[in-house]
Order: C-alpha cells, then structure tokens, then sequence
C-alpha cells in the first residue's frame, strides 16, 4: 500500500460519504450479484447473453 491510499483512507475517515451514498453502491453491488448469481444458475435469459465472434486476424 502507497501513501496516496494512506492519504485517501485519511481523508475518507475525516469527511466520511453520505448516507444516501452509501445505500447507493450498496444497492448497486447487490444488483450485480443478482446478475451474476442468476447468470450462474441459469435463470438468465437467453436473449441477453451475447455471442462470442471468433478474432478474424
């Protein structure tokens, strides 16, 4: 770990997010891992999986 993360921690520490900010990763965390665990046991549909293309070079 660098000083500029030590500064940032820092800085989070005194001047911490908001509440509001705070919720709003949160629910986006949670919303990808719903993706990904309906990806993972198969309920994701198949119209939103994209298709592989092969590299032509």
């Amino acid at each position: 770990m660098n000083v500029a993360w030590l500064m940032r921690m820092k800085r989070w520490v005194q001047h911490p997010p908001s509440a509001g900010r705070v919720k709003f990763v949160l629910a986006v965390v949670l919303a990808g891992a719903l993706i990904f665990a309906a990806e993972y046991f198969g309920y994701w549909p198949e119209w939103a999986t994209t298709q592989r293309i092969k590299n032509p070079f």
